[in-house]
């Protein structure tokens, strides 16, 4: 067996073991918000279900709050100890987590208690997800092969959207095979059990992966060689240069994050809290139209690594935006609806989720690489993706959804005006962030840090 062979199915098993772990987070994150109606009857009074749903949403927001600081520690975590490290502290984290919501008391048993414990449990499981986002993307961005990382890096949304189908199949099966009685009372902990098993197995196989060769030269302390652009007589970039591509990349991962908050995550939610459209209609339609856009994720990646990450980014967002109104019109308390929506979200969403890590990633340096992919995808999801689906309820119960529509609408070309001024960045090295010597090279590099 050739040295290339066995390095090859080393990096493969290492991208499976960060991609089950993914897959992981976005089925816990997930869960909670398709159970949400169910653990606000549970935790909070339910003499008044829109107060209930409305608090528990707030926490669901309050929760990403943390997903910056998890961003920052886990990302300092990564570009110290190595990535492989990080990946598996954050598995810790989201397991534990899991596992306090699947065993928090009612209020009737535990009044205040209840409400305060699962701002505990989700304020870990922030942490976790913004230590997930700090790790992953770049771990799986520099084990990819150069002229493959569009594609290898779809990979990562491929497998948050295999975890978001799973919660999803999961709720149809428990809507469907359990009494509303019997899910109010104890069906809803269910998936969180299932989640912290999971977790144990997700920490053991990251915990036998390999470090990227780029990470065992950060943790060994060979610094310089690996972070310093080819150019030696470039002039340093200031640092409000090094803070504008920052806010540039906060822009358009916030706008994706409002898209997908609201249209793919908390789209079947909403649709039951607020349209009245059945449990399992909702459910079913959103799993069929999820499973249907799987692979789109591959397709949108390739794609990248050949014509460019500026393209695919600029039709997705621009996509999502003209087609807001439309989707709020179309959307109604028949399944059908949703089902024509989430599909359509999908071909969308899969466009901007499967070159955000490796754009991210071929945005910043080596040493700051994963506290800066951390801390500006978490900040992103904090202010633009955790707060969505809490505006979206309220607005739309005080007959005020437009308003709600109207923001995503400008959000997102927003974020598509600001790709239109980034550096294109598909044949950048991410060991020197130097161009790489290819027929596509660009003139100037991004940004470094």
């Amino acid at each position: 067996m050739s040295q290339h062979t066995t390095d090859h199915r080393t990096k493969m098993k290492s991208l499976r073991a960060a991609l089950f772990g993914n897959v992981l987070e976005f089925f816990d994150w997930t869960i909670f918000a398709l159970f949400s109606t169910y653990i606000a009857d549970a935790v909070f009074d339910s003499d008044d279900p829109t107060a209930a749903l409305l608090q528990t949403l707030a926490i669901f927001a309050v929760s990403f709050v943390a997903r910056p600081v998890g961003g920052f520690v886990f990302g300092r975590i990564a570009d110290k100890y190595g990535r492989k490290n990080s990946l598996a502290l954050a598995m810790i984290a989201m397991g534990i987590g899991s596992l306090l919501i699947a065993t928090i008391p009612t209020h009737a048993a535990a009044g205040v208690v209840g409400p305060i414990l699962l701002l505990i449990a989700r304020m870990i499981q922030g942490l976790a997800h913004g230590g997930e986002s700090a790790a992953a993307y770049v771990y799986v961005s520099e084990l990819a092969p150069p002229r493959r990382r569009g594609l290898w890096s779809s990979s990562i949304f491929f497998s948050a959207s295999v975890g978001t189908i799973a919660g999803t199949l999961l709720g149809a099966f428990m809507t469907n095979m359990v009494s509303a009685d019997a899910m109010q009372a104890w069906g809803w902990r269910v998936p969180f059990v299932v989640g912290s098993l999971l977790a144990g197995y997700a920490l053991y196989i990251r915990i036998r992966s390999v470090e990227t060769e780029i990470g065992t030269a950060l943790v060994s302390g060979e610094r310089a060689e690996q972070t310093q652009p080819a150019d030696a007589d470039s002039p340093r970039r200031s640092r409000r240069a090094v803070l504008v591509i920052l806010l540039k990349l906060l822009v358009v991962v916030g706008a994706a994050n409002v898209a997908f908050y609201t249209w793919i995550t908390f789209a079947a939610s909403y649709a039951i809290s607020s349209l009245d459209m059945s449990e399992s209609g909702a459910f079913a339609a959103s799993l069929i139209a999820q499973l249907l856009g799987l692979g789109l994720f591959p397709v949108f990646g390739l794609l990248s690594d050949r014509v460019g990450r500026k393209p695919i980014a600029i039709f997705s967002l621009i996509g999502f935006g003209l087609f807001s109104y439309p989707f709020s019109w179309i959307l109604s308390n028949d399944p059908l609806s949703l089902f024509a929506v989430q599909l359509v979200s999908f071909v969308f969403w899969a466009a901007i989720a499967s070159i955000l890590p490796s754009l991210l990633s071929e945005s910043l340096t080596s040493t700051h690489r994963a506290v800066g992919v951390g801390v500006v995808g978490s900040l992103a999801a904090a202010i633009f993706g955790g707060t969505a689906p809490f505006l979206n309820s309220w607005l739309t119960s005080i007959d005020m959804g437009w308003v709600f529509i109207g923001y995503t609408t400008l959000v997102l070309l927003a974020g598509a005006a600001v790709v239109a001024t980034l550096r294109e960045t598909r044949d950048i090295d991410l060991a020197t962030m130097a161009i790489a010597q290819s027929p596509r090279d660009h003139k100037e590099g991004p940004v470094t840090v």
